[in-house]
């Protein structure tokens, strides 16, 4: 027979209900509802941010995967064949089967996880606004989180462990920092001007900025309606005028769409740095996500390693575990792909590699399923390997070579990161 201790089940908040928030949860319920005859273990409530200024628009997610997924009721359009195209007009098409590129809304995602949140006896989404997170004050293990509902009202919660998805406010200091920041349409044609089957994934026929690189992307979702986006990497966003003036020349000039209608925008921006996100606040208190170094720092692809976190954090949690443990705060990525992503984008951001021919080629010279594994983070040494030699060789050795000799600067406009508990130091 259990002691009462033992029986009582862990309490896990996750704030913010985004992709990473709403993945967390959903492994976290599905780890504690498979084969626990004794019950559950957890005691998951996600905090998410009520109407208002706080609340992020309607979103899409993309990512790549080879079968069936988890999310598959939310998924709303898929490809199989995908296009790049060069500057000068040139295109290269691939079928990478068995991948295939997946678009997620956030609406049909949240109402998914919700309802798999609801079937879990431990469960619950509570609508506040989270204003600390601090160890508990009563020495015991955990961490208190207090918070406003969307009434004002004050609430305390107390948790075994916090894992905290709200962006980050602040970028770390890195040798290189970049943003790739887009805007996008939801349009609607008058006559058929979209092949359904094909994601264009990089259009370079746009004019390029002084510094960095932009293109277009074409997500068809029917013959007359897609997903036309403008997309830069560069050191800063545009304003919303230069933004519509980019779309509308790509859309009329490039894509040759002449009477449409545009039914939903979407705007956003995603940092690109070699910059650590520190995981661990504290003991008890974990960032994941973007804020977690989810995101992949030369692509800007982070639904995946995403998944691949809110798994292994989940996994971590099954396993018995003494009290105080510090919480589990997996590395998304690998200090190899972050290595190889530092010397990308300091190439980049010097100007010594074209971005828009590197990509090209890249798509080019390499198989397509392998390139997609490297973008999602998926990719084996020997794939690294075969993409590597296939990239500009000098340009990257140089670029390598002086990385050792830069100093990690904050990137203007923003404060350092706070350090990390210095107990739990995870880098």
């Amino acid at each position: 027979m259990r002691r009462a201790a033992e029986a009582e089940p862990l309490r896990l908040v996750v704030i913010g209900g985004g992709a990473a928030g709403l993945s967390l949860a959903h492994w976290l319920v599905r780890e504690d509802l498979a084969g626990r005859p004794d019950g559950p273990r957890f005691d998951v409530t996600v905090i998410e941010a009520p109407e208002g200024p706080l609340r992020p628009a309607p979103r899409t997610w993309c990512f790549w995967d080879d079968g069936p997924g988890e999310y598959d009721e939310a998924v709303l359009a898929q490809w199989s064949r995908l296009r790049i195209t060069g500057p000068d007009g040139s295109t290269v098409e691939a079928a990478p089967a068995p991948l295939r590129y997946r678009m997620l809304r956030s609406t049909a995602f949240e109402e998914l996880v919700h309802a798999r949140l609801a079937a879990h006896p431990r469960a619950r989404v509570l609508r506040a606004t989270v204003h600390q997170v601090r160890t508990r004050p009563d020495g015991r293990p955990g961490a208190r989180v207090r918070a406003e509902d969307a009434a004002g009202r004050p609430l305390t919660l107390d948790a075994g462990y916090v894992f905290d998805s709200r962006p980050p406010t602040r970028l770390p200091p890195a040798r290189t920092t970049l943003l790739q920041h887009f805007r996008g349409w939801f349009v609607r044609t008058a006559r058929p001007s979209f092949d359904p089957g094909t994601a264009h994934l990089m259009d370079f026929r746009v004019p390029q900025p002084a510094h960095g690189l932009a293109f277009g992307y074409v997500l068809p979702l029917a013959p007359d309606r897609a997903l036309v986006e403008y997309t830069e990497f560069s050191r800063h966003p545009l304003t919303v005028p230069e933004y519509e003036r980019a779309l509308h020349g790509y859309a009329r000039q490039v894509l040759g769409l002449d009477e449409f209608t545009v039914e939903e925008v979407e705007q956003g921006v995603i940092p690109m740095t070699d910059g650590r996100f520190p995981r661990r606040v504290g003991p008890a208190h974990v960032r994941i996500g973007t804020a977690g170094g989810a995101t992949r720092p030369a692509t800007g692809y982070a639904f995946a390693a995403v998944q691949r976190q809110s798994r292994a954090i989940a996994a971590a949690l099954g396993r018995p575990a003494p009290p105080g443990r510090p919480a589990p705060a997996p590395v998304p990525h690998g200090r190899r792909a972050l290595a190889m992503d530092a010397v990308l984008l300091r190439a980049l951001d010097t100007g010594r590699v074209d971005g828009p021919r590197f990509f090209t080629d890249l798509f080019r010279r390499t198989p397509a399923e392998q390139v997609l594994r490297f973008l999602d983070g998926g990719s084996t040494p020997v794939e690294e390997l075969r993409i590597g030699l296939r990239c500009p060789v000098g340009p990257m050795l140089r670029s390598a070579a002086e990385l050792p000799l830069l100093p990690r600067r904050t990137p203007p406009g923003t404060r350092p990161e706070p350090a990390p508990d210095p107990r739990e130091d995870d880098r």
